[in-house]
């Protein structure tokens, strides 16, 4: 399956207890289908004191979203959109089906 979300991607989520927020994708697991996103579906993680480097309490975390509840911003419009692939030059680029614009990256 081809990555048409990829790490360092913006994205929004569109639906969900998070949808409408935007966000810039951390991590990408093909495997499993899911995302991190940066400030998306925060979860509460009670840690433990690991010596004198990090102090324990209770911390907030990103925790993955599935890809078919995010969608890529379009970088022109600043728009939801879907991904399409294309060859240009023999090599393959990924290309917004909004507007047909070639997502950088």
């Amino acid at each position: 399956m081809a990555a048409r979300i990829r790490k360092g991607d913006h994205v929004v989520v569109i639906t969900g207890a998070d949808r409408g927020k935007r966000g810039e994708v951390l991590r990408v697991m093909p495997k499993e289908h899911r995302a991190v996103v940066q400030g998306v579906k925060l979860a509460k993680r009670h840690t433990k004191a690991t010596g004198m480097g990090q102090p324990g309490g209770i911390i907030e975390k990103e925790a993955s979203v599935h890809l078919s509840n995010i969608a890529l911003i379009d970088p022109k419009t600043d728009k939801a959109t879907r991904v399409s692939f294309r060859v240009q030059d023999g090599v393959k680029i990924r290309v917004a089906r909004l507007t047909g614009n070639i997502i950088e990256g």
